[in-house]
């Protein structure tokens, strides 16, 4: 999945400064929906990052049956927050 891509995709933009709050939630609302349906591993561990990126994922217990899955959400969690202390 390509960044960008999902951008456009959910918010018909890949340009984060002109998306609208209403737009926002729905791309979002979009996004949670994909999410519930998706059945492959990876493609739903895509879709919580971007959720995640955004403020809006779910649990981790509710986004993940795999606990590897859940592992690495808490490592992605993890060097984000890195990444925001070095800015």
């Amino acid at each position: 999945m390509d960044f960008d891509d999902q951008l456009r995709r959910y918010f018909g933009t890949d340009d984060l400064a002109t998306i609208a709050p209403s737009t926002l939630e729905t791309g979002l609302d979009r996004i949670r929906v994909d999410l519930g349906m998706e059945k492959d591993r990876a493609r739903r561990f895509a879709l919580w990052s971007l959720l995640y990126m955004f403020g809006a994922s779910p649990d981790l217990d509710v986004a993940f049956d795999n606990e590897d899955d859940r592992n690495a959400a808490r490592d992605f969690m993890d060097m984000m927050a890195k990444a925001q202390e070095s800015d």
